[in-house]
């Protein structure tokens, strides 16, 4: 409404024994970032944000994938603007609600996709969520935890890169839905 400025500098480790960016079928992904918002370079607020995201591919069958993935979303400090709050939802994170449904100064998220190659150059997948926002750590309850879940349909663009174009459909609570198309696995 009445505008402000997020600038923030920070550090960033990752750890990818992934096999393929796009769309791996094995492997384990590890990110930590740590932001720090300043007033003394130019942000309107001061605070800080620490984001610890974790996959894990599992390879099932010859063709067919597990993915897990651990998101957790946390902000420290007492004035955090509404953009840089903690959003559960949209496309790539508990599909189902729209990007945003629910904010807060922490975000905790787990979820799961089986994928699966049916013919040629289509595939189908079938994910679900848990996940909440809260104020800070200690008041996540499990009457405020969200689930989503549902299907989708792949269709490769690029088998060799394995760059797929995706159609999804997610269910969560409250009547809350969603349809997605996406290029690229969420």
């Amino acid at each position: 409404k009445n505008g402000y400025r997020s600038a923030g500098l920070g550090v960033s480790f990752t750890y990818d024994k992934r096999n393929h960016a796009f769309a791996p079928n094995k492997g384990l992904f590890a990110q930590v970032f740590f932001t720090d918002y300043n007033k003394r370079i130019g942000s309107s607020y001061n605070f800080s944000t620490l984001v610890i995201d974790v996959r894990k591919f599992i390879p099932v069958h010859k063709t067919h994938v597990l993915a897990l993935q651990a998101y957790s979303f946390n902000n420290i400090g007492k004035e955090i603007p509404i953009r840089n709050l903690g959003s559960l939802g949209g496309a790539n994170s508990m599909r189902g609600y729209y990007n945003g449904r629910y904010r807060d100064h922490d975000l905790l998220v787990f979820q799961s996709e089986y994928r699966l190659p049916i013919w040629g150059r289509f595939g189908l997948v079938a994910f679900a969520g848990l996940g909440s926002v809260a104020n800070n750590l200690v008041e996540y309850s499990i009457e405020n935890v969200k689930y989503s879940f549902g299907g989708g349909i792949r269709f490769a663009l690029n088998k060799t890169e394995k760059l797929n174009l995706r159609i999804d459909y997610g269910i969560g609570k409250d009547n809350n839905k969603g349809l997605y198309f996406q290029i690229g696995e969420a």
